[in-house]
């Protein structure tokens, strides 16, 4: 009995391949060779690759890498068409164009006031005043002598200014800065002291004298308002006022 000992040959191993790789290979291998349409199916997946290998010029008849051409002829056929059943649109040659808009106005706004300190303290100051000069008023109540009388007019203004030594103005006076002031806004201008303003005027009797005429005495001058009553500045601390003739010699004395 003879024995065999020949041994089975085996194929060697190789790369596992899919479906898609049959497919690459087919399409490679047709693409030189393909025609209008190829088609490839790889029936194991149930995947259908359809290529289109027709060169555009096989459909048109014209040159390879050229576009389909495209008839113009009926496209502008077509515009001429719809521009001919258009509306036509027109206006007449004066049209204005005018729009309805609001006119608006700037209006700036109000300036802010702030009131400062000094702002307030001369407020302050005035009001004190204006008390004092009532005050006064109510103390020494103005003589009939004053009414229709210029000079007693003007002076009665000042009733309550308070006495500054020096001072000739509403903001204080002393009592020839009152005389001389008094007498300024009547126009008539007046020298400065007191012993000047006599020497300006006339000396007359006390018996000729009328309301609006000058008392004088050593160092003090004043303004007779009728009667034994006369107005003036009288010294430091206190202010203008009407009250009674305190002098014992008085020397009463006329301008002009």
């Amino acid at each position: 009995m003879t024995v065999s000992i020949t041994r089975a040959r085996h194929r060697s191993a190789r790369r596992p391949t899919t479906p898609l790789h049959d497919l690459a290979n087919v399409a490679t291998g047709s693409m030189a060779t393909v025609g209008r349409r190829t088609v490839v199916v790889a029936a194991s997946s149930g995947l259908l690759v359809t290529m289109f290998g027709a060169p555009a010029s096989a459909a048109t008849g014209g040159t390879a890498g050229s576009l389909p051409s495209v008839d113009t002829a009926s496209l502008t056929a077509s515009a001429r068409a719809v521009l001919a059943t258009a509306p036509v649109v027109t206006s007449p040659a004066d049209a204005a164009w005018s729009s309805d808009i609001p006119a608006v106005t700037a209006v700036a706004p109000a300036p802010v006031v702030t009131r400062t300190a000094a702002a307030k303290a001369a407020r302050s100051a005035a009001r004190a005043a204006a008390t004092v000069v009532r005050a006064a008023v109510v103390n020494n109540p103005v003589p009939q002598s004053v009414a229709g009388n210029a000079v007693l007019e003007v002076a009665a203004r000042y009733v309550g200014t308070p006495y500054v030594y020096g001072g000739s103005t509403p903001a204080g006076f002393d009592c020839s800065g009152f005389v001389s002031y008094v007498y300024a806004q009547l126009g008539v201008s007046l020298p400065r002291t007191d012993t000047a303003i006599k020497a300006a005027g006339t000396i007359i009797s006390r018996a000729d004298a009328q309301p609006g005429d000058l008392i004088w005495s050593p160092g003090h001058i004043s303004i007779y308002a009728g009667g034994n009553d006369q107005v003036d500045s009288p010294r430091p601390g206190k202010s203008v006022q009407f009250r009674s003739i305190w002098q014992s010699a008085p020397v009463f004395v006329r301008i002009g």
